[in-house]
């Protein structure tokens, strides 16, 4: 699969080039570069990896070149060599542009964070996913995106092979630990959360437990998933074991790709790494004009 180019993907790309360019543009390019020159650029890997965010890279020259917002002039040409979710090895040519050169080296930083920050999410995903191959468990992300581009966070996290957890606050009850402080129990949470949903509509109930004890509790109310967080894997095949019909179970909590294989054979449904987004290290990957 690949990154779809949709309205919060375009308010992304639209945000960050206002960020680059302000008001006065790359002034730069603006001074050294002919307005109607035109060149050729590649994009290459300096690493290896699962490439992601291709559609929304090429989207950046293509809302320059129209002003971001204007009358389209078909003139940039983004030539995506190796679809999202491909492996690429260190040297491999990724994309090449073509078109007003200006337009190509205002967009070159904005395009690589994209593209960087989303192949370096797939890639962690993909060795995650790689890792619990064989078992029953889905490496899923967390809500620990960065500020603004939760989108493209976690739909590199699908291009990985990764699934999403909730999107946010508002799409699913997630019932933690400071809920169940502030309510007083795990049941009094759930019954809250059925009676909002009954005003509001139909949510995914899901619920935290941090031992067996919380994990029974919260089974005898029937939510659609139970969180075991931090639980170690004894204490996870421990719960896997006991009916749980109807629920699905999570791992959370001191997962690596170390230990990930170790927690996915205890049986649990999903696994939830944050570090896919919120230590995410960039892909390494450069852009270079062709010398006239």
């Amino acid at each position: 699969m690949e990154i779809a180019l949709n309205r919060v993907a375009k308010t992304i790309l639209r945000r960050a080039l206002n960020e680059d360019l302000g008001k006065r543009g790359d002034i730069t390019s603006h001074a050294t570069i002919p307005t109607d020159a035109r060149g050729e650029a590649v994009i290459i890997a300096k690493a290896d990896g699962i490439i992601a965010g291709q559609r929304i890279a090429a989207e950046v020259f293509t809302m320059l070149e129209r002003g971001q917002g204007g009358r389209p002039r078909p003139l940039m040409e983004y030539r995506a060599l190796i679809p999202d979710g491909t492996p690429v090895v260190k040297g491999m040519e990724v994309a090449r542009v073509r078109g007003k050169t200006w337009v190509i080296l205002a967009g070159e930083r904005t395009a690589l964070n994209i593209l960087q920050r989303c192949s370096g999410i797939a890639t962690l995903t993909r060795r995650y996913v790689d890792e619990v191959a064989g078992t029953d468990a889905k490496i899923s992300e967390t809500r620990k995106t960065a500020p603004g581009l939760r989108y493209l966070d976690k739909a590199a996290v699908r291009v990985g092979g990764g699934v999403n957890h909730r999107y946010a606050l508002h799409d699913a009850f997630l019932i933690k630990e400071n809920h169940i402080a502030a309510v007083g129990s795990i049941s009094k949470a759930i019954e809250a959360c059925r009676e909002f949903a009954a005003r509001h509509g139909r949510f995914r109930v899901m619920v935290e437990a941090r031992n067996f004890a919380e994990f029974q509790e919260a089974l005898s109310a029937a939510p659609d998933r139970i969180l075991l967080d931090n639980m170690t894997t004894d204490e996870l095949r421990r719960c896997v074991a006991a009916p749980h019909e109807g629920v699905e179970l999570e791992a959370s909590g001191g997962i690596t790709l170390k230990n990930v294989r170790e927690y996915a054979e205890t049986g649990v449904n999903y696994i939830s790494v944050g570090a896919l987004t919120h230590s995410v290290t960039a892909m390494d990957l450069s852009l270079l004009l062709n010398k006239a």
